[in-house]
């Protein structure tokens, strides 16, 4: 592995208060499996008790606009954005996760306005994070989302979950399978040098219907 992602993913566990000893597996080829095993109670036993990674797509955009003329990440006016509608879900997913008492650690985003709003909406706070995003190299090239995979298998620490909010690409990349929706979370159990398994898909009102049950 090059020095320089090993150094990258040792400083995000680092953030995710300094529990997650990585192994040396954990950064070969980290297999996927996805059995969307957790549903209802269940899921949410399994959230609150915590070692989990939620990671959303950003929820609504515009799609009258598009990132081609982007100049930087801090140039909103040049990038596609949330929309009204898509600030409300936001609003609304955070402050169902509150009601249900799930137990939020780290919040990391790409860099992007719609996934940094899109977190800060949901959680008021949010780490730029362009692993999280993607690496620079070609689309086709399986090195790109070498990063946010390792990240989905190095695992998080008991008492709390990891939040990532980033894009439909990087994780249909990575996990394969249909994308996910604007304001859909995929719920990942990292599993250290074995890989990661995505044991859940909820989609942008699937919360406060688990909160209203």
């Amino acid at each position: 592995m090059h020095p320089r992602r090993r150094q990258c993913l040792l400083a995000l566990c680092a953030l995710l208060a300094g529990m997650c000893a990585p192994v040396a597996g954990v950064f070969a080829q980290a297999a996927a499996t996805t059995s969307f095993e957790l549903s209802g109670p269940a899921l949410l036993a399994a959230l609150g008790a915590g070692g989990y990674i939620l990671y959303f797509r950003h929820t609504a955009t515009d799609f009258g606009q598009n990132d081609e003329h982007m100049t930087g990440y801090e140039a909103c006016d040049t990038q596609r954005n949330l929309t009204d509608a898509g600030r409300a879900d936001a609003r609304a997913i955070g402050a169902t996760l509150r009601e249900l008492r799930i137990p939020i650690g780290a919040v990391l985003a790409s860099p992007y306005c719609r996934t940094m709003e899109t977190a800060q909406l949901m959680f008021g706070r949010a780490l730029a994070t362009p692993a999280v995003r993607g690496g620079t190299a070609q689309p086709d090239s399986p090195a790109r989302y070498a990063a946010l995979r390792d990240l989905f298998a190095t695992k998080v620490p008991p008492g709390s979950n990891l939040v990532i909010a980033s894009h439909g690409n990087p994780f249909r990349a990575v996990v394969g399978g249909d994308y996910l929706a604007e304001g859909e979370a995929a719920v990942i159990e990292p599993l250290g040098a074995a890989g990661f398994r995505v044991v859940a898909r909820v989609r942008k009102d699937g919360w406060k219907e688990m909160a209203l049950r």
